[in-house]
């Protein structure tokens, strides 16, 4: 039965977000450019390709392992635009703070994203604030739209797509979605969990010089089994996997065990799903493997010319295949 009401599984990344977006949010606002529904819009102003992406930010704990509400606005908005093949130029910044909010916090969220944009190549050029009464906001929520230019001959679409190509990771996944979940339980492991959380605007960039690179995906919630659902669907493409070339650190798989969850939907915040041609293996991997924020980088699969189109097909250990499904529920709520 279709909920009447906004569910907090609608922010999941899953299969209610989906219908939210595709039923009701997509009809309103669509246009007809051949980009609709990727991480950025697609635009000419003038004889420059632009590309425009905007992100809002509503994490709980808003400061975790790696990273805080400040430094993730500036990476996830960043990464929309570098996976669209983009380099990202400059963000804007809106903030809703809630009355009682410590302004010591409120200033070290400020330094680390203007932090973390810089050190990207990327500039904060305005913005707005505004305040709520307390109780009506839980702390602070941050949106960010960035802009970036797109060089003549960049064409990162799913439709690109064809059977043969392989299916990369840039590193371990779920880390993000794993220190989050640690942090707000009071989970405490021997080996501790770091959020992933990182611009990847300098990997893109020596990827896309690598050639070969038919689309790219940051992987965030619902993690990378929905990232290549959605690929999969988009490209009306049938998707294998392995899951023994998945790498995933020893401690998040330990709490995933331990919590019954499955990494390959926890939230990364800084990793790449590209889907590459094979003749082009070899740049790609020394492209990734060559940058610090590629170096656990894996090939996990790939595209085939099976009719299920639309959709993932996951290989175990043991040689049994499964569908992989959509998230169904908010497997972790506000996780970015």
């Amino acid at each position: 039965m279709t909920a009447e009401k906004i569910l907090l599984a609608h922010g999941s990344g899953g299969k209610l977000t989906q219908q939210l977006i595709e039923n009701i949010i997509y009809p309103i606002f669509k246009h007809n450019d051949g980009h609709d529904l990727l991480d950025a819009a697609l635009m000419c102003i003038g004889s420059s390709r632009v590309a425009l992406t905007t992100d809002s930010f509503v994490i709980s704990p808003i400061f975790f392992p790696g990273g805080d509400i400040g430094k993730l606005a500036a990476c996830g908005t960043i990464n929309d635009l570098a996976v669209s093949g983009a380099k990202p130029l400059a963000l804007t910044v809106g903030l809703i703070v809630e009355e009682g909010f410590p302004l010591q916090d409120f200033k070290k969220i400020l330094v680390s994203l203007k932090a973390t944009a810089e050190a990207a190549g990327v500039s904060v050029v305005t913005g707005d604030t505004k305040v709520v009464e307390k109780g009506n906001a839980d702390k602070i929520y941050i949106n960010t739209t960035g802009i970036g230019t797109v060089d003549d001959g960049i064409n990162l679409n799913p439709k690109n797509i064809t059977p043969g190509d392989l299916i990369v990771v840039s590193g371990p996944v779920g880390d993000h979605g794993m220190a989050i979940i640690s942090q707000r339980e009071g989970i405490a492991f021997q080996s501790p969990i770091i959020s992933d959380c990182a611009a990847l605007n300098g990997l893109t960039e020596g990827v896309l010089a690598s050639g070969g690179i038919l689309c790219m995906r940051d992987p965030t919630r619902g993690g990378v089994a929905t990232t290549l659902l959605e690929l999969a669907e988009q490209s009306q493409m049938m998707f294998e996997i392995k899951e023994d070339n998945i790498p995933v650190r020893p401690a998040v798989t330990a709490g995933c065990d331990m919590l019954g969850l499955d990494p390959l939907y926890l939230a990364n915040e800084g990793k790449l799903v590209l889907i590459i041609k094979p003749h082009k293996e070899r740049e790609v991997l020394t492209a990734l493997s060559s940058h610090p924020l590629g170096k656990g980088c894996e090939i996990i699969g790939q595209v085939t010319a099976e009719d299920k189109k639309g959709r993932v097909l996951l290989e175990n250990s043991l040689g049994v295949k499964r569908l992989v499904s959509k998230l169904e529920g908010p497997m972790l709520p506000r996780i970015c």
